[in-house]
């Protein structure tokens, strides 16, 4: 078995000598192993392939010269005398006739190296026969959503999450995306020049060409297009670029996601690529719906349907029941505990019971938030994000910007006029800057955090947080304390650095009209002063700002009877 990284590699040839080639996909929870050989600050996908090789005992890999990374994995692995068979192509950084006739004397090389290190001759006919065999079938997808993948390499994982979510992925633009078109070898050409232009053919890698030629490309097939997905790795800032340059130049809907390759909770990814195709398939409706009445006449047998969203987040759960003429009849905030099922259950009785009825009285139930898909008499399970969005047009129609900070993860999300989500932003995985991060501070403060708004207000020295990471700040808190200031003047500081840590969340999306802050923080009036002051605005609070993502989910219950 022999392992490779790029779609430039010459995989038929490493077949031909009747050897698997094994794209290397890795799946790693850490980098331990890798990070004793390696640089902790190097990209994590060569640390992630590094770690994958030693776990899964693949000690013959083929590389390409894409990267400084890659070209370091490439010395680790020869250095490393359990790695038999370490080999790395020179790709050419350019698409042309030249190029081609480089590449060409690349593989030769290449062969030569398969040659001594197998004892077997190269088999031409069952090379031209092996790539002759694997051309592609046309796909539909009319039925679908059209998403165009772009960026750095992908995890398969991330994309079986597309394709789960009704995503047809027929343009995969990332490093290991196979978007050559199929080709025809005969013994009777030069069959490995024209092998050579056929792998140089894919969509280019950022190392050949200018951003404008991938997006010139792209641009050739935006009509067959729902969407983008960009996805960037850790450490990796070439794409960050190419993804700031394509914002500008491009009308589709676009989510840019990073990640760092390691296995984790994939909560906040889930959340992430549902709203996004949730979007996506609200924009396709509403370009074939007509004008929605809002005045809907209720007939007296309407008026018997009771609906219910539930919103299961990591701090809270909360509960709202509504009727068909979408008035708020009972709702519930009860904390989450360890185990989410167990809060919605709590949090569901609790509502029920202020109306003296049954949960099979209700004629649709539908869950949102972080834990909505462990909640199993849930009937349906929507985002948060189209839930916020929904919600916050029902209490306010002038709200274009909703800020949502929860105890988990900050949101922006920027709806259209009609109340529709058209862009929104998260923030990483990291408790900085969210209710979460308040939570920590109060214990260290030993202040109630109920409290910790309005003892804010009575501050008098201008104190600034210089870490928004909660360990560093708990840390700078303590040394705040040790040097006797004011307890008001160190709330202040921590929420002008929640503020602004929520400013930027929002400058991502672009400040747009009115703004509406939800989630438990909305509490905080200290927070909320400091965020008014950073954006130059007003902020609409609800009267129960926790409850903002299940009033929308009730609303969505209504919407799909």
């Amino acid at each position: 078995m022999i392992g490779y990284v790029c779609k430039y590699t010459p995989s038929h040839i490493i077949k031909s000598f009747n050897e698997e080639a094994v794209r290397i996909n890795p799946s790693v929870r850490g980098f331990d192993k890798a990070e004793t050989l390696m640089h902790p600050n190097i990209c994590t996908y060569a640390k992630a392939v590094l770690e994958e090789c030693i776990n899964s005992n693949i000690y013959n890999i083929v590389l390409v010269n894409c990267c400084d990374s890659i070209k370091r994995l490439y010395d680790v692995l020869k250095s490393d005398e359990h790695f038999k068979f370490v080999y790395l192509i020179d790709v050419p950084r350019k698409r042309n006739k030249a190029s081609d006739l480089m590449m060409k004397s690349e593989i030769l090389k290449f062969i030569n190296a398969m040659e001594a290190y197998t004892g077997k001759k190269f088999d031409e006919d069952k090379f031209i026969n092996l790539v002759n065999s694997s051309a592609k079938p046309e796909t539909s997808t009319s039925s679908k959503i059209n998403i165009a993948l772009m960026g750095s390499r992908v995890k398969d994982t991330f994309i079986t999450q597309l394709e789960n979510e009704g995503v047809a992925l027929n343009y995969n633009y990332t490093c290991t995306g196979d978007t050559s078109k199929s080709t025809t070898l005969n013994k009777n050409e030069d069959f490995l020049l024209a092998y050579s232009s056929f792998l140089l053919n894919a969509f280019p890698c950022m190392r050949m060409v200018d951003n404008h030629d991938r997006i010139k490309i792209l641009n050739e097939n935006l009509g067959n297009l729902d969407g983008i997905i960009y996805h960037t790795t850790k450490f990796c800032d070439s794409y960050s670029y190419e993804y700031a340059k394509l914002k500008d130049s491009i009308s589709l809907p676009i989510l840019k996601v990073e990640t760092d390759y390691a296995e984790e909770g994939n909560g906040q990814m889930k959340t992430r690529i549902e709203a996004f195709i949730e979007t996506i398939k609200t924009k396709k409706e509403n370009t074939n719906d007509t004008e929605v009445k809002t005045n809907e006449k209720i007939s007296s047998s309407d008026k018997d349907i009771l609906v219910a969203g539930i919103d299961s987040g990591s701090t809270s759960t909360n509960v709202v029941i509504m009727n068909k003429a979408k008035e708020i009849l009972a709702s519930s905030v009860v904390r989450t505990g360890a185990k989410s099922q167990n809060g919605a259950e709590n949090a569901m009785k609790e509502a029920l019971d202020k109306l003296n009825i049954t949960r099979e009285e209700l004629t649709k139930i539908i869950s949102t938030g972080y834990g909505r898909v462990s909640i199993p008499f849930a009937d349906e399970e929507v985002t948060e994000i189209t839930c916020h969005g929904k919600a916050a047009y029902f209490l306010n129609h002038s709200v274009r910007t909703i800020i949502d900070i929860g105890g988990q993860d900050s949101k922006a999300i920027k709806l259209d006029d009609k109340g529709n989500v058209i862009d929104f932003a998260m923030n990483d995985k990291c408790a900085a800057g969210t209710g979460r991060f308040l939570e920590l501070m109060s214990r260290s403060l030993e202040v109630p955090l109920s409290e910790m708004g309005e003892k804010s207000l009575n501050w008098h020295e201008d104190i600034s947080i210089t870490s928004m990471c909660s360990v560093f700040a708990e840390s700078e808190v303590v040394s705040l304390i040790a040097q006797n200031k004011e307890i008001p003047d160190i709330i202040h500081g921590l929420n002008k650095a929640v503020a602004g840590k929520t400013a930027a969340l929002v400058n991502r999306v672009g400040k747009n009209g009115d703004f509406m802050m939800t989630g438990g923080v909305a509490k905080n009036v200290g927070v909320v002063k400091c965020l008014e002051e950073k954006l130059e605005n007003k902020i609409f609070i609800p009267e129960e700002p926790q409850i903002v993502g299940a009033i929308g989910a009730a609303l969505i219950a209504l919407e799909t009877l």
